[in-house]
C-alpha cells in the first residue's frame, strides 16, 4: 500500500508541470482571443457612432476614433467610394473581420504549439 502511495505521488507530481502548462496555455489563447475581439468591437463601435451622426467632437467619439483609425492598419483607405460614410463602413469592416481572423489564427497557433 505504502508503495502505491509513493508511486501515485510521483505520477502527480510529474502531471503538475503539465497541468500547469496546459492552464498558462489556456490563459494566454484566453488573453489573445479578448483582445482580438476587443480591438473588432472599437472598430465597429466606430462604424456605429459615424453612420449615426454622432457629435466628432464628443470626448466620447473622439476617443472611440482615436484608438480606431491606427487599429485599421491600411484598410483605413483600400476603398475610396464617393459616400465618405459607405467608405467607413466598408474598411473598418473589412479592418473588423481582418482582426477575428487573425485572432482566431493567433488563438488556434498559441493552443496547439503550447
Amino acid at each position: 500500500m505504502a508503495e502505491r502511495a509513493e508511486e501515485t505521488g510521483k505520477e502527480t507530481r510529474r502531471r503538475e508541470p503539465a497541468v500547469v502548462r496546459a492552464k498558462a496555455v489556456g490563459l494566454l489563447a484566453g488573453i489573445a482571443g479578448w483582445v482580438g475581439r476587443l480591438i473588432a468591437l472599437v472598430l465597429v463601435l466606430h462604424v456605429v457612432l459615424v453612420m449615426g451622426n454622432a457629435n466628432p467632437d464628443n470626448p466620447i467619439a473622439n476617443f472611440v476614433r482615436g484608438l480606431a483609425e491606427p487599429l485599421s492598419l491600411a484598410f483605413k483607405t483600400l476603398f475610396t467610394p464617393e459616400d465618405a460614410k459607405l467608405g467607413l463602413l466598408v474598411n473598418y469592416g473589412l479592418a473588423a473581420v481582418f482582426w477575428l481572423v487573425v485572432t482566431s489564427v493567433v488563438v488556434r497557433l498559441i493552443r496547439r504549439l503550447g
